[in-house]
């Protein structure tokens, strides 16, 4: 009787813990498309496997090309530890102690709770493994140069986990979290000094040299050349379906980020971000590009 007990917690603990897994991968499938993991890293004009990397990304120092993330031991993440991956996003560091360069957003990332990024990371790991071998960046020295981000890093990268505002609200607090750490808002939509690095007096202002050089639009909450006008409704509509209030629909990277990703929150969140979006200080900046002379 005495051995049947203890098979008895055996089973319920080894069940417990079967449970409390399927959970978490669960919960990273959520925050990968809060995360913007899926279109970033999947090359489907390629036609590669989802998570494979091999997308190119245009900027003004070369084309970079997302990496494999699918648990594949040799070419993908599948050796790493939660140590590693936790160093990747929040530290912008290899494994083998090298830096990625910020073109992965590692520079918001840095404020993801370790919980939210071991959910992503279990979430990978459930995925089917595909051998797929990283691209080369096609760029050139001095930017292909990994050690100068040592010198980035030290000018410009401020790591550390997200800090709620005590004088802010629940939902503000995770709205705020998701446009900064996860969906890394900034990412795109700051213009970036001449090494690369988003200028903070520019938050969300919009820029002409976004995502292979595309025009990114001012989020801020000026009303003129912002969206100061829009109330939040009109936020979550173009977050959801990519619809703007004039009945325009968005194009290029952020229909894609919507594709693959944001429309796939829940209306919670999206009004987290909606809400924190509105309280964004103005910003007048019409973004648009000089014709040529």
């Amino acid at each position: 009787m005495k051995r049947f007990g203890i098979f008895a917690v055996l089973l319920l603990c080894h069940g417990a813990g079967g449970a409390a897994a399927a959970d978490q991968v669960e919960r990273g499938a959520y925050l990968i498309r809060a995360a913007g993991c899926v279109g970033c890293h999947t090359d489907t004009k390629g036609g590669g496997a989802p998570l494979a990397g091999g997308l190119g990304l245009k900027t003004p120092f070369g084309t970079f090309y997302s990496p494999n993330i699918t648990p594949h031991r040799e070419t993908g993440i599948g050796a790493w530890s939660d140590q590693d991956f936790l160093a990747a996003l929040r530290h912008g560091v290899r494994p083998d102690g090298g830096n990625y360069f910020p073109v992965f957003p590692y520079p918001s990332y840095t404020a993801m709770r370790a919980e939210d990024a071991l959910a992503i990371k279990a979430y990978l790991f459930a995925q089917t493994p595909i051998k797929r071998r990283n691209k080369a960046h096609d760029v050139a020295p001095p930017f292909s140069w990994r050690w100068t981000v040592h010198l980035w890093k030290w000018l410009f990268f401020k790591p550390g986990p997200w800090q709620d505002h005590a004088d802010r609200d629940a939902q503000w607090n995770r709205g705020a979290y998701l446009v900064d750490a996860l969906a890394h808002c900034g990412e795109c939509h700051t213009a970036r000094n001449f090494m690369g690095a988003m200028e903070p007096s520019g938050y969300l202002a919009g820029t002409v040299d976004g995502p292979d050089g595309e025009l990114v639009p001012n989020i801020t909450s000026d009303p003129e050349t912002g969206i100061g006008e829009w109330i939040e409704a009109d936020i979550v509509q173009l977050l959801r379906e990519g619809m703007k209030p004039d009945y325009d629909d968005v194009q290029g990277s952020m229909a894609e980020a919507i594709r693959d990703g944001l429309a796939h929150l829940t209306d919670e969140d999206l009004n987290a971000i909606a809400r924190y979006l509105r309280t964004v200080p103005p910003i007048v900046h019409r973004v648009a590009r000089q014709p040529k002379q």
